[in-house]
């Protein structure tokens, strides 16, 4: 992102990426990517239980 598009859209801009973060609150910082791609299969499972 640049400052320029920061600028010009402000917090709408965001709150979309911090919505597009949302799924990843639960991983720790400096998780690898095994850990990521199973928190994101186990939160995948979990819906398909609903």
């Amino acid at each position: 992102m640049t400052e320029t598009a920061e600028t010009a859209t402000g917090a709408p801009e965001r709150d979309d990426e911090r919505a597009n973060q949302d799924h990843l609150a639960d991983v720790e910082v400096g998780a690898g990517c095994t850990e990521i791609w199973e928190h994101l299969s186990e939160g995948r499972a979990g819906a398909s239980d609903d």
